[in-house]
């Protein structure tokens, strides 16, 4: 038994080497639109010729296969059984429990050590190559699954998704404090669903305020990545499985969302 947890502690560490950098996307809550972030994040970086590999390990609610209209396809084993990751464009592979179940509609009803061994796998034994970023979708919250993943990757980013109403809020600070105590390197707060422009007459309506997301990063002296607004296109296309930033470039989101991975890359740079 101990000599397989070493093997499995040494194929971790071998693909991690072949990864420049590894990023974990949370939540303190649920409903902020972090796979949505994620996905768009994964892509965004992909189309500026980086090789990216995404991770949901959101194993109870898997969403980034939908979201990049990989949905309904299967890991494939390669000699040595080890996993080949699901290719969605020419530099984006991910990996995600949907791939593996027979029936997206029933639920996984999995205790902690069944997970952390799958996690374990998406790290180990997928043959993910050599990677300039490795994205990591996290479940809300500080439980189980973003633990094991910071544990189990030295080094790791991070990015905290919240929406600017206050009890959002509320939990993106125990985030951030949460990545702290890992020793994460904090790239910023990401502000979704801010602001919503009125199709009719252009008024930006306050859905869920506004600015909440930039002021709890100045009070914690982290950096503040940028603001999402509101847009029902986002919506419509991550049902689709076309993530924003390529199928509505010219939106504000699509804009901002630019900004905010350029400023993730230049921070990704500095020691």
């Amino acid at each position: 038994m101990e000599s397989k947890k070493v093997d499995e502690e040494i194929r971790i560490a071998e693909n991690l080497q072949k990864i420049s950098n590894r990023l974990l996307v949370f939540s303190g809550k649920g409903g902020v639109g972090k796979s949505t972030v994620t996905a768009n994040l994964g892509l965004a970086l992909s189309e500026r010729q980086l090789k990216v590999g995404l991770i949901d390990v959101d194993i109870h609610g898997p969403n980034l296969a939908k979201m990049l209209g990989a949905e309904g396809k299967r890991l494939e084993a390669s000699e040595g059984d080890r996993i080949i990751p699901v290719k969605v464009t020419k530099n984006l592979s991910v990996v995600s429990v949907s791939f593996i179940l027979h029936d997206t509609d029933n639920p996984v009803i999995w205790r902690g050590p069944l997970k952390m061994k799958l996690i374990q796998q998406f790290l180990g034994d997928v043959v993910w190559g050599a990677l300039d970023w490795l994205v990591v979708d996290s479940p809300p919250g500080t439980g189980d699954e973003p633990l094991s993943v910071a544990q189990l990757i030295p080094a790791t980013g991070a990015v905290i998704v919240t929406t600017p109403q206050e009890i959002s809020l509320m939990d993106s600070r125990k985030a951030v404090n949460f990545a702290r105590v890992l020793k994460l390197k904090i790239y910023g707060i990401i502000e979704n669903m801010s602001g919503l422009e009125c199709p009719h007459c252009g008024k930006i309506v306050d859905v869920f305020k506004t600015g909440g997301g930039e002021m709890t990063a100045r009070e914690l002296g982290v950096p503040f990545l940028g603001r999402i607004p509101l847009d029902p296109r986002i919506v419509q296309l991550a049902d689709d499985g076309k993530p924003f930033v390529i199928h509505s470039p010219d939106s504000a989101a699509a804009k901002v969302f630019s900004t905010i991975v350029d400023n993730i890359i230049a921070s990704s740079s500095i020691n």
